[in-house]
């Protein structure tokens, strides 16, 4: 299976040389590297790995833990390929191609793009900011993983953020700016695994992808149809 295995470590010649290292010792395939960040001395890099299905992930944070200076922040299962912002490109041309889709197209591409495991597009009430908790949520998709009924956190006010609940659930929230269509990406808590929340650069890609989807969709967001679901706190 796929894993991602999220590390920060110091941004020095050699370390991330070891953390390779023990990724290979225990078992792990290395099919692709992000550095999501370097500041301050430190790096955060997301490795995405083949691991043995049978194996036990315990060997392998124990020898990542073992590296002087470096911290394992998550390790969770990948869907899909590992994916590079060309494919974002691509993501884009889909929706353009087939627009009365373009909002089930997002929505169900997204998880892969971002290592998550379900998305939906939510939508709050036009008047939400005058409401108390801004008003309930509806959905107008979900991606095929998603739960049924998606459970939601509180997605207003409207604008791109990342969320983790008290369930160990992570979300990345980024709104179209019309018909309060807000898209929600989560990664769920699943033992032994434990992902790790959303960068600020997974957040920067889902808001940059959305922004450009509600250019290229326009009036046909006013379209999305709600249904209920529960918001969690």
């Amino acid at each position: 299976m796929l894993l991602r295995v999220r590390v920060t470590l110091p941004d020095r010649p050699g370390t991330l040389g070891q953390v390779a290292r023990t990724l290979g010792v225990s078992g792990a395939d290395i099919v692709q590297v992000v550095v999501l960040e370097r500041l301050g001395g430190r790096a955060v890099d997301d490795f995405t790995v083949v691991w043995p299905g049978a194996a036990r992930v315990e060997g392998l944070l124990a020898g990542l833990a073992a590296i002087p200076g470096v911290r394992v922040d998550g390790v969770w299962r990948a869907i899909g390929a590992p994916t590079t912002t060309g494919q974002d490109a691509e993501l884009l041309a889909q929706v353009a191609a087939n627009p009365t889709d373009g909002v089930a197209t997002l929505v169900d591409a997204v998880p892969g793009l971002l290592a998550a495991d379900w998305a939906v597009a939510a939508v709050v009430p036009v008047d939400w900011a005058s409401r108390a908790g801004g008003g309930t949520a509806t959905i107008g998709h979900a991606s095929w993983r998603a739960p049924e009924p998606p459970r939601l956190p509180e997605v207003t006010p409207l604008r791109a953020r990342t969320l983790t609940m008290a369930d160990g659930t992570h979300y990345a929230i980024a709104p179209f700016g019309r018909a309060g269509l807000v898209l929600v990406v989560a990664r769920d808590h699943t033992e032994p695994l434990t992902a790790a929340g959303f960068h600020a650069t997974e957040v920067d890609r889902l808001a940059q992808l959305v922004r450009a989807s509600a250019v290229i969709l326009g009036d046909r967001l006013d379209l999305v149809g709600p249904r209920a679901v529960t918001t969690v706190t």
